[in-house]
């Protein structure tokens, strides 16, 4: 797990070694055990090593083939790395460390861009071709690994990070105001726009090739696909998901250094933590808490520590925990911008403190994300309609619903000052434009919706997640691995049956407002991830599997309005040239009344205005 960079100049100026240096320096936390550049020309790639496989000196990037002819510069694993390894030396290749990078360069020497297809795993890189002198770059099918570029009639600059992109000075970080209602329509971003204009982050499933006449080529190589159920009962379903559960955890164990857990409490992180003990002599869990004492309602329900006490006492762990309270947002949230960078869903500090906790420990984690995603984990969020509907319709239904941040009207109020220039902006097309490959059909009918709800889910929300995860372990130099996106639990889980993952009655309960959703919560959370939760009794107690959906986030409704509330007030209520003073003072003023339920919108707002105040900007 590492960090890369590069600069491809199209004006055929010679690359610098400074600059290459000033880039990699400013990703020294994603790989502080070694740092190398290569330079051709004007082709320059810079990298910064974590050793996690074969911490010996051939594992040093950036990596060139025996000719010469290809360089690699790359931060991912490839958990089957060792059997294409073996297929390539049947066709004669040789290889001269244990590295997934050596097998990854190999690859795509022999096959392309259709390498990218036998590697299950995780990965970002740029591949130099000195001959055609073409720059290949790529990102894992899932967007597990980040991959930010910008690109101008002079050049052609990357990294895994956007701070990367800035050390080089070529490019200036000015404000995407389009990007900015995306973010505050759906608190994420559905396409690959950020909020730094004209940086933007390669797609996932998604290859690139930069030619030096100054065009790149953008090809999409994989993408989920739900719309393809198969015929199967349910013992042979559950027996099946066992086994490609039980490998996908122990395919992910492979490393040259000690393996971890993270451990919410829950399903997903529980069975992986159950599973991966099974191998491990000696394992390390980590468990983030919150100070419950000033807090009331439904928030009392996010500590979840007592499941994860007793899960690690079934896996035998040595468990670690840390206690958030209110106040540890405003200490972490300077290194939490910086790292982070581009705001994405939901609450992201308790993430930092949890991978700050884990890097203690260890350079290599586990982590459940992808298992709601994947198997129907948020029922209340899913479309239904009991009858047939067109796309458009289905679009402006959805689109309603999921908004999930500021409505429209609202967000053209804050916006105000900026509005002439962000007028044009429609969000509910950028809603549409996650499905346009498929609107080709001219209705669709009810069982299709969980589908078409778990492809968004899968696009958009688990890839802004993956996005924080990589940043906020990486900020401490850790690696995050997440089994449930193995490709071959991926593959069967796209074409499991709606009525097996969850009750698809449950879809029929009309979304009317929060209040519908927490009525929700309250009764028939239980019922999603339907499947995984009968297959995973085999790991863990009823208490367990059958427990309600708890997500991670910490009480700040409680606290935003209490112990909070002066350093919000600092944060929020101030004049600047992108918000309506007058609409902030409305937002905070019906949270503190608790008229609404306003935590997402300012933690977006309090992120926003400290994003502004950076070293980033």
């Amino acid at each position: 797990m590492c960090g890369i960079t590069g600069i491809f100049n199209f004006n055929r100026q010679p690359v610098s070694y400074l600059q290459i240096k000033a880039m990699t320096d400013a990703i020294a936390h994603r790989g502080p055990d070694g740092e190398g550049y290569y330079i051709d020309n004007y082709l320059g790639l810079g990298h910064r090593r974590l050793s996690i496989l074969d911490l010996s000196a051939a594992g040093k990037q950036p990596m060139q083939t025996l000719d010469g002819r290809y360089c690699i510069s790359y931060n991912g694993e490839i958990y089957n790395f060792q059997e294409i390894r073996d297929e390539l030396k049947a066709l004669g290749y040789r290889f001269y460390s244990k590295t997934d990078t050596e097998v990854v360069l190999n690859a795509y020497t022999e096959w392309g861009d259709k390498c990218l297809n036998r590697f299950n795993g995780m990965f970002a890189f740029a591949v130099w071709d000195k001959q055609k002198y073409q720059l290949f770059i790529a990102r894992d099918r899932y967007g597990i690994k980040p991959f930010y570029y910008f690109i101008n009639k002079q050049r052609f600059i990357f990294g895994s990070e956007i701070k990367a992109i800035l050390a080089s000075l070529l490019c200036k970080p000015l404000l995407d105001k389009e990007a900015l209602v995306e973010y505050l329509t759906f608190q994420n971003f559905f396409t690959d726009k950020t909020l730094f204009s004209d940086i933007k982050l390669l797609m996932p499933g998604y290859y690139g090739l930069v030619h030096l006449n100054k065009r790149i080529e953008l090809h999409q190589y994989w993408d989920f696909n739900f719309n393809q159920s198969v015929k199967i009962n349910e013992k042979e379903a559950i027996e099946e998901l066992d086994r490609l559960f039980h490998s996908a955890v122990k395919r992910q164990l492979i490393s040259d250094v000690s393996v971890n857990a993270y451990l919410s409490g829950g399903v997903d992180s529980g069975a992986i933590t159950i599973v991966a003990s099974q191998y491990l002599s000696h394992m390390r869990t980590f468990t983030i808490g919150f100070d419950l004492s000033s807090i009331s309602g439904l928030e009392l329900a996010f500590d979840e520590r007592a499941k994860a006490e007793h899960i690690s006492y079934l896996a035998k762990t040595e468990h670690y925990e840390m206690v958030l309270k209110a106040g540890d947002m405003e200490r972490c949230i300077n290194k939490l911008v910086w790292h982070l960078e581009e705001p994405r869903v939901g609450q992201s500090y308790p993430n930092y403190y949890a991978a700050k906790l884990a890097s203690k420990f260890g350079k290599v984690v586990l982590s459940g994300s992808g298992g709601d995603e994947l198997f129907a984990g948020y029922p209340w969020r899913y479309f239904y309609s009991e009858k047939a509907i067109t796309f458009d319709k289905f679009i402006d239904s959805y689109y309603l619903k999921w908004q999930r941040l500021i409505p429209n009207l609202t967000l053209k109020n804050l916006l105000s000052p900026i509005w002439e220039d962000i007028k044009h902006v429609q969000t509910r097309d950028i809603f549409a434009s996650v499905f346009i490959k498929k609107k080709y059909k001219k209705k669709l009918r009810s069982q299709e919706f969980l589908n078409y709800s778990l492809y968004l889910e899968a696009k958009t929300f688990l890839h802004g997640l993956l996005v924080v995860e990589d940043k906020l372990s990486m900020a401490h130099s850790l690696e995050t691995r997440v089994p449930f996106l193995d490709n071959d639990l991926v593959n069967f889980s796209m074409k499991l049956p709606a009525e097996m993952q969850l009750d698809y009655s449950l879809l029929k309960v009309p979304f009317i407002n929060e209040n519908s959703i927490i009525e929700k919560r309250k009764t028939k959370f239980k019922n999603g991830k339907k499947l995984l939760r009968k297959t995973l009794v085999n790991y863990l107690p009823e208490l367990i599997t059958m427990s309600t959906k708890q997500g991670f986030s910490a009480p700040d409704s409680s606290w935003f309005r209490g112990e909070s509330i002066d350093y919000v007030k600092r944060k929020i209520i101030h004049v600047n040239s992108i918000f309506n003073l007058n609409i902030l003072q409305e937002i905070l003023a019906e949270h503190t009344s608790q008229k609404k339920n306003n935590r997402l919108v300012i933690w977006s707002l309090i992120y926003i205005n400290q994003l502004f105040d950076s070293a980033l900007f």
